[in-house]
């Protein structure tokens, strides 16, 4: 197991800290990358290795390839180490699926059992060959310090479930960065927040989805549509908070990572909530992958087969079952309809109407991602229009029982927070005392919710983790 809520809280975070702001400043990418390496084999000892792996693959590429002395042999390196790390990936995270599929295909029993999964492999793989491809084109210089480079690839912040770093957006603070107090303190601050999200908010309507679907996925239209939302808002809420928490712990080490979420639930089309949602991993795919396919310059049919193709990777990604595969290509054809033929007319409609389109598209969207069990997805769907009736005895009661937590779940998906948060600053000034000691107490008081609801939870699941 990974490090517990509490472990990490209370004892690596707090003790990791204190090290980094004593160690002189030539000692502290040593001391993160031995951290963030304990880190990782505390939860897997053994998948260390493939980390180490991983990193010394890469390292060995990126020289390769910063050194080359032609074109032809800067490509060939390229191309090996493109393939070193979709190997390493598809041999722990498809194997499996694979073996599985073609025994049922030919009726052979293949001795391939799935293989554990190393806990964050697809960030970190996805990781590293963004740092060999940017070496290739020019965009980043290879870097010549093995512990510069372990560090970017293991920095524990953001290793377990991201956001995607590029090395070209924090090549320069590893290697110069100062003691910042401020920027660390609006890093703790978004720390904070985001475990509030992931403790208060996502385990919260996780666990009325869980407790509505624990008895399979043939319900009640209310309470399928309920359970529906609630996932929404879980996966939402667990993932943002999780990329919030590590943005914030890469502040308070001198780290600026970018933004991986952006209020995607406020989106008036499937396109822009694609822009707003995991923004590094759709920055990927458009980087690393659509734009070299040639993305829209080589013609409808061209662009056609690229967003089919980036969407069946897209959905293979997150999860070696049929269900993410169907979920890319259900992506992969809204994304089409809504490019080449609905774009004019949706355009024309009231803004709430295509809020409201957007919102029910990416609601059937969660429910193929919810169910590793792809024979429950019509059944659940046959309940949310309706075919296990409309309600049941249960639902009065469901609906008062959620009013509430749905209500905040809903204000808290809209930039309300952010909006209030600036009037307020504006109105009694930034710098003023009062606004200091309201900011202070309720950063508290979030932290002091969130650990009170770790210990008294015994739901605390993070869903991103099997990616």
């Amino acid at each position: 197991m990974v490090f517990s809520s509490l472990e990490f809280l209370f004892l690596f975070l707090p003790l990791v800290a204190l090290l980094y702001f004593i160690f002189p400043v030539k000692l502290r990418n040593g001391l993160l990358l031995c951290a963030s390496l304990f880190f990782y084999a505390w939860g897997e000892p053994v998948y260390l290795f493939v980390m180490l792996g991983s990193i010394v693959m890469n390292y060995v590429f990126g020289l390769l390839i910063g050194k080359a002395s032609t074109p032809g042999r800067k490509k060939a390196a390229l191309a090996v180490g493109v393939a070193g790390n979709v190997l390493l990936l598809g041999a722990f995270k498809y194997t499996g699926f694979f073996a599985e599929n073609l025994s049922a295909l030919t009726g052979l029993t293949l001795p391939i059992k799935e293989i554990a999964l190393p806990i964050g492999i697809s960030f970190f793989t996805f990781q590293a060959m963004s740092y060999i491809i940017d070496v290739y084109r020019g965009n980043a210089q290879a870097q010549k310090n093995p512990l510069d480079f372990g560090l970017y690839i293991s920095l524990f912040p953001q290793l377990i479930a991201g956001p995607i770093v590029r090395y070209s957006t924090v090549a320069g603070e590893i290697k110069e960065r100062h003691i910042d107090f401020s920027l660390a303190a609006d890093g703790i601050k978004r720390f904070v927040t985001g475990l509030a999200k992931k403790a208060l908010l996502a385990n919260s309507a996780g666990l009325v989805w869980d407790t509505l679907t624990k008895n399979g996925a043939e319900t009640s239209a209310v309470s399928a549509w309920t359970a529906a939302l609630m996932f929404s808002f879980q996966i939402y809420f667990d993932f943002s908070g999780y990329s919030d928490m590590a943005i914030g712990l890469g502040r308070i080490f001198g780290f600026h990572f970018e933004e991986n979420f952006n209020y995607p639930y406020v989106s008036r089309s499937v396109t822009e909530f694609w822009r707003r949602w995991h923004i590094s991993l759709g920055t990927w795919f458009r980087e690393y992958l659509y734009i070299p396919l040639g993305g829209n310059r080589k013609g409808t049919g061209k662009q056609i087969r690229n967003i089919l193709i980036v969407w069946l990777l897209t959905g293979l990604w997150h999860g070696a079952s049929w269900n993410f595969v169907l979920w890319g290509a259900y992506y992969g054809v809204l994304l089409l309809l809504e490019k080449l033929f609905l774009k004019k007319f949706t355009e024309k409609l009231p803004v709430f109407l295509r809020h409201i389109l957007t919102l029910l598209a990416v609601l059937f969207g969660w429910v193929l991602f919810a169910f590793d069990d792809i024979m429950l997805v019509p059944k659940f769907i046959g309940s949310m229009i309706g075919l296990n009736g409309l309600s049941d005895a249960y639902s009065p009661q469901l609906a008062a029982s959620n009013a509430a937590l749905t209500v905040i779940l809903a204000l808290a998906s809209l930039p309300l927070g952010k909006i209030l948060s600036e009037r307020f600053k504006e109105k009694i000034g930034e710098k003023s005392a009062l606004f200091g000691i309201a900011e202070t107490a309720w950063f508290i008081i979030l932290f002091i919710l969130s650990v009170a609801f770790i210990v008294e939870g015994t739901y605390n699941p993070f869903i991103y983790f099997r990616f």
